[in-house]
């Protein structure tokens, strides 16, 4: 199916390999352009979705984390159409069609996303009914329908209705003096059709019910009204059914049905354009809930011509429309997942672990990484170090300044808080904020200004690139010498994060990276040439650079019939020159092992071009965040981790760094943890040639292996 190509060209050729033994000398020539040999990026990254769906029916999960995953789902497709899908229309609209390196154009890109979508949220809400909805009545959690309402819950719901819902309703009648709304995106909307006259004699027969979004989706019985043992909720959707009528007295409603419109959320600001980042990004989040249209989500017992008339209103076609059987925003039920009254429902709970030899006491943190490197692996081992050190510097008179990157931080942020301690401390603080972090552009506006108003020196970074560097340094004068202390990560400053994302955290005081993270804030706040650093790598700079020719160098080395090996734990894969170049490696002889959590367009397989190359999915409790690149380097092993993907958008288009881990007992340790994600055959799949996952399962003897149960294990208390 895929013939390798001998084009017959040697000058690409690696250096080495006019000595290599001639059984080791592979046709690395290849049209590596061939489009055969990519997978398309937005079905890569549907597929991931679905991945996280089915674990909605794996019964090695507790109940309520079946649950959750099966909600992730539907917050994951809200994402996907409101940035992907929507991305691809505006390419067909604006007539700017980009084709890939799989050669799909974007119209065949979006009948195939309709054509997977509309059977996976079939699916999801088959998975709902008849497996999770019923499992949760055994344990006690009840959804009630309206059909199963006893008449004291009427009552109760009666009264609800007339106090908490009634008040705030606003039911928009359509006629020529009230056109059809201007609905925001993913609000949970009625189309109610009506019999009669109303006071003023109108008798337009529909009506628009917009359910305002203070308005709790589900809401919980108290225990009085309940005829049995456990908990009662009810859908918002159930109680404004039931009392549509109470809206428009003395008319008849025929029919009330749920429906929900998906819009283009991206923010879109034209660079050359902009005087005030800031400013123009406020302008922007505003149109944001109304952008074009994307998706339609109707329930499945709504009249063919009403949802039609929703199409039609939209502008939308049947490609767009999602009858579906349920609420139509399930991602408001993430409450009951966390309930407390279900522990046994819910993945047992945990305590990071704390490295041994790092004093608890944060005051002595600084000496401790003088003397070695921290490197922590997040949720299993304690984000606390890389806040309490920042909190220790706030209060250090000898520390003179901390400069810090901050993309996502959350709400209520403890590293925000000793930001600000620090400024008012007398600090040099400077942050640079990356304010277009995509759905946390106004909580980051927000922090930004609180700095500011602190003393913080604040900055957005570079109009053009967004920030995704993750990076603190403290300066701090001991004795006669300035010390520079230095935290990177593959993840965010979020300590909520902290606990569902793998991530790992870098503490060093090695002169030379923090030498180096020192430069690329200079680079961030100031302007001039490209900086020289000594072992970073950062982009848009050196990073492509620096990885593509680690992996070239583990090529030659195969060619010359040495051991050679690469391990990459990744998010995404989607860039076309390291593809290219890890594709050569390939046919150099080179294994290479990755672990990809979510999009991947290589295909992996292929004889001659990629069958030395595995893929690996992960799915587990924690979202997999480690962005890992291991290189056997002819037995001195290299391992460098990332805040960036293999993509072109954080490789041409993003601020990034990649730093080494140059403890040997380091190495040793990452390269052991990535073992274990390659022996997992209990929470991961394999894609094949053909671009499908397949789960992998224990053979028959072989013990189970799960990655993410054995580092808690080891790692966490």
């Amino acid at each position: 199916m895929h013939d390798v190509k001998d084009v017959g060209m040697t000058d690409q050729l690696p250096a080495k390999i006019e000595e290599a033994p001639e059984e080791f000398i592979q046709p690395l020539l290849t049209d590596y352009d061939n489009p055969e040999y990519y997978l398309n990026r937005e079905l890569s990254h549907l597929q991931f979705n679905v991945r996280v769906l089915e674990q909605a029916l794996n019964e090695e999960h507790p109940l309520l984390e079946r649950l959750r995953f099966l909600l992730i789902f539907s917050s994951n497709m809200d994402e996907f159409f409101e940035i992907r899908v929507a991305g691809l229309k505006r390419q067909i609209e604006f007539s700017r069609e980009q084709v890939g390196l799989d050669g799909m154009r974007p119209a065949d890109v979006l009948k195939e996303i309709s054509r997977i979508t509309h059977n996976q949220v079939e699916r999801q809400y088959n998975i709902l009914n008849e497996v999770l909805l019923p499992e949760l009545r055994k344990s006690s959690i009840f959804f009630l329908r309206r059909n199963e309402f006893t008449e004291t819950q009427r009552s109760w719901i009666k009264t609800y209705f007339n106090q908490e819902v009634m008040p705030i309703i606003s039911p928009i009648g359509l006629d020529p003096a009230h056109p059809f709304p201007r609905l925001a995106n993913k609000i949970l909307n009625f189309i109610v059709e009506l019999e009669g006259k109303d006071a003023f004699g109108r008798e337009t027969g529909m009506a628009i019910i917009p359910a305002p979004r203070s308005l709790p989706r589900v809401v919980q019985l108290p225990r009085q009204v309940c005829d049995k043992e456990g908990e009662h909720y009810i859908f918002l959707s159930s109680i404004i059914h039931q009392h549509a009528g109470d809206l428009f007295p003395g008319m008849t409603v025929k029919g009330c049905y749920q429906f929900r419109l998906t819009r283009n959320s991206d923010v879109s600001i034209e660079n050359d354009e902009v005087e005030d980042l800031a400013t123009a990004l406020q302008g922007e989040l505003h149109s944001r809930s109304y952008g074009d249209e994307v998706r339609l989500e109707v329930v499945d017992n709504c009249p063919r011509y009403l949802s039609d008339a929703l199409l039609k209103q939209f502008n939308l076609t049947e490609e767009n429309r999602y009858e579906i059987n349920g609420p139509v925003n399930l991602t408001r039920m993430t409450d009951i997942c966390n309930s407390e009254n279900h522990s046994n429902l819910q993945f047992a709970p945990f305590t990071p672990g704390y490295p041994k030899g790092l004093p608890s006491k944060s005051d002595r943190l600084m000496e401790a990484i003088r003397k070695d490197d921290v490197l922590l692996l997040h949720p299993f081992q304690s984000f606390t170090p890389v806040v309490d050190i920042l909190r220790q510097a706030a209060k250090d008179p000898q520390v003179l300044a901390i400069k810090q990157t901050l993309y996502r931080t959350g709400a209520h942020s403890q590293m925000v808080d000793a930001l600000v301690d620090a400024a008012r401390h007398g600090k040099e603080v400077t942050v640079v904020v990356e304010i277009r972090a995509r759905f946390d552009e106004e909580e980051n506006l927000k922090l930004a200004r609180r700095l500011q108003e602190a003393g913080a020196i604040v900055v957005y970074g570079v109009v053009g690139y967004k920030t995704h560097a993750k990076m603190m340094l403290i300066v701090r004068r001991e004795g006669r010498k300035v010390v520079r202390y230095a935290h990177l990560g593959t993840g965010n400053y979020h300590q909520a994060n902290a606990r569902l994302y793998t991530d790992y955290s870098l503490l060093t005081c090695d002169s030379d990276i923090t030498s180096d993270v020192h430069k690329v804030f200079q680079q961030l706040t100031g302007m001039g040439k490209t900086v020289r650093v000594k072992k970073l790598f950062h982009a848009p700079f050196t990073l492509k650079k620096g990885v593509i020719d680690l992996i070239n160098q583990e090529a030659e080395r195969a060619a010359a019939g040495e051991k050679a090996h690469i391990i990459i734990k990744i998010n995404s894969v989607t860039e076309p020159q390291t593809i290219k170049a890890l594709y050569k490696a390939s046919q150099a002889g080179v294994k290479v092992d990755m672990i990809v959590r979510g999009i991947c367009c290589l295909r992996p397989g292929i004889p001659g071009l990629s069958d030395n190359i595995t893929v690996r999915s992960v799915i587990g409790r924690f979202l997999e965040h480690t962005r890992v690149f291991y290189f056997y380097n002819g037995g001195e092993e290299r391992v460098y981790c990332a805040s960036a993907d293999l993509m072109t958008r954080n490789l041409d288009h993003r601020v990034e760094a990649c730093f080494p881990i140059e403890n040997p007992k380091l190495v040793i340790r990452v390269r052991r943890e990535l073992s274990g994600y390659l022996s997992d055959n209990t929470s991961s799949y394999t894609l094949t040639e053909e671009g499908i996952y397949e789960r992998r399962q224990p053979v028959r003897n072989q013990k189970e292996r799960n990655a993410q149960t054995t580092l808690l294990e080891n790692l966490s208390s």
